[in-house]
């Protein structure tokens, strides 16, 4: 402060206390005397005329007052505070993430019974096992009664089949048999009927001419003559007996009788088709039960190490162990090829943008480190029931093959996103947010200068600047507090920036 700001001040002071001296004189002192108001109006009256002047003037005198104050980016000492040169910088922006070893080809071990099982055994988790072991046992109780009610239904309806199978065979030789031997003997017979009939009616004939003749030599009675007239007319009528006999055999018995054996015939053949059709449908149930059974005892495809097929989500309800209730087509083992491995890593939704195929990447896994590249993004966001953060899962392939990787390792993979050469960048700490702006407090003499930045891409520990700084300049690494006086109420409403600033294409 200088010596003519310290002058004025004290002026200011002396001034305002011979003032208050004088209105004091003027007044009295008020607890001198307890007069009411009421009983003196004129002493009112000066209060007021004397009040009125001097507010007016202490809110006139108020601003030039204050322009004697001490500015506070004047007075401040910044000489301790941290301070950052800008400069030019080559920028590898990176994603660094954790995650997990798996096999990029497995053969997938899964529960292959109908409307699912629960695992009542299986080989431990990591064993290594042989082409033709076992490796899972599935419940089988329930299985193995239902093929042997099965196999009775089955048995039933093989007896059936066999039933039609004879009843049809019996319907054909019957049609056979009428139509090549008993209607062939009731035609014969009926025709020899007639031709017998034909005969006596001829020989009765012969008779009555005879009788005629011998009547009229006188050697019959008339009663003897028409006993032979009575023989010819029973012997017509037994020849037209025959004669209609033998036509209604050819003419309706033989249809008839055709048409009831096809139909017993036909219909056996119906039964028959229908029994083999259902017998069918039995072996079929059978055969399917008998190979459910079969699937619940599961064996090794071929030789590799075995996986338990644990979901990331780690739910304890779902996790592959015995007594756990598998679902049809549900995976329960893998079998990985170690040759052909990757990380699956979880990014934050934030950065899962900035990735995109065919980016190279460094993959750490123990105290090894393998060249990488990103193969997969995934669409959805893992689920986790444990936190509200949204995670993608990108799969890093891991180029080298190396005989000591293991599914299940935990691996760190760092993803190149960009490699930025010779651009302006400061550290993410010497960058503040201010509503929809980015500040910073660069040093302009012995004060700073609020500075509004444009932002480029960033890592964890620098961030380009587009625009706002120039080379050499230098930023304060603690901008929050320089600049804490000036920043917009916008800012406190807000929960506190975390992490690196956002970046402006």
């Amino acid at each position: 402060m200088d010596s003519s700001a310290s002058s004025t001040s004290a002026s200011a002071q002396t001034t305002a206390t011979t003032n208050a001296a004088a209105i004091a004189d003027l007044l009295g002192n008020p607890t001198d005397q307890q007069q009411p108001v009421g009983k003196n109006p004129r002493r009112g009256w000066v209060w007021f005329l004397l009040f009125v002047p001097l507010l007016l003037g202490a809110v006139f005198l108020a601003p030039r007052l204050l322009e004697f104050l001490p500015d506070s980016n004047q007075t401040a000492d910044f000489s301790n505070m941290p301070l950052f040169t800008v400069e030019r910088r080559d920028l590898e922006i990176t994603v660094t993430e954790e995650g997990s070893l798996v096999s990029d080809e497995n053969v997938d071990i899964t529960c292959d019974v109908v409307g699912g099982a629960t695992i009542i055994w299986l080989v431990d988790d990591g064993s290594r096992v042989t082409e033709g072991m076992e490796i899972v046992k599935l419940d089988a109780y329930v299985l193995i009664e239902n093929a042997t009610a099965q196999k009775i239904a089955f048995e039933k309806a093989r007896a059936l089949m066999i039933q039609a199978d004879k009843d049809y065979a019996a319907g054909k030789i019957a049609v056979e048999e009428y139509r090549e031997g008993l209607f062939r003997k009731d035609l014969r017979t009926a025709e020899s009927n007639v031709t017998a009939a034909t005969e006596r009616l001829q020989a009765t004939q012969n008779t009555l001419a005879y009788g005629k003749r011998m009547f009229r030599k006188g050697y019959i009675t008339p009663q003897q003559l028409e006993a032979q007239k009575s023989a010819l007319a029973r012997a017509e009528l037994d020849l037209g007996t025959a004669k209609i006999a033998l036509e209604v055999l050819t003419k309706y018995t033989k249809p008839k009788m055709t048409t009831e054996l096809e139909s017993i015939r036909d219909a056996a053949e119906a039964r028959l088709e229908s029994e083999k059709a259902a017998l069918g449908l039995e072996l079929l149930k059978l055969e399917r039960l008998e190979s459910e059974l079969e699937k619940c005892t599961i064996k090794a495809p071929q030789d590799g190490l075995v996986i338990y097929a644990n979901t990331r989500s780690r739910d304890r309800e779902t996790e592959i162990k015995e007594g756990l209730v598998v679902k049809e087509r549900q995976v329960i083992l893998q079998l990985p090829d170690l040759t052909r491995m990757r990380a699956d890593v979880e990014v934050h939704e934030s950065k899962v943008d900035e990735i995109t195929l065919g980016m190279p990447a460094i993959v750490r896994v123990q105290d090894l480190k393998f060249q990488g590249v990103v193969t997969s993004v995934a669409n959805r966001p893992e689920s986790n029931w444990f936190s509200t953060a949204k995670k993608y899962i990108v799969g890093v392939r891991i180029n080298k093959n190396s005989e000591t990787l293991r599914p299940g390792f935990t691996a760190e993979a760092t993803i190149i996103v960009s490699d930025l050469k010779d651009v302006i960048a400061v550290p993410v700490a010497a960058v503040i947010e201010d509503g929809e702006k980015f500040i910073c407090a660069a040093r302009d003499g012995e004060g700073f200068e609020r500075r509004v930045v444009t932002l480029g891409k960033s890592d964890d520990r620098f961030v380009e600047i587009v625009e706002g700084l120039e080379e050499g300049e230098q930023v304060f690494l603690n901008p929050g507090t320089v600049l804490e006086a000036s920043l917009s109420r916008e800012r406190e409403q807000r929960s506190e920036w975390s992490g690196r600033p956002k970046r402006t294409e």
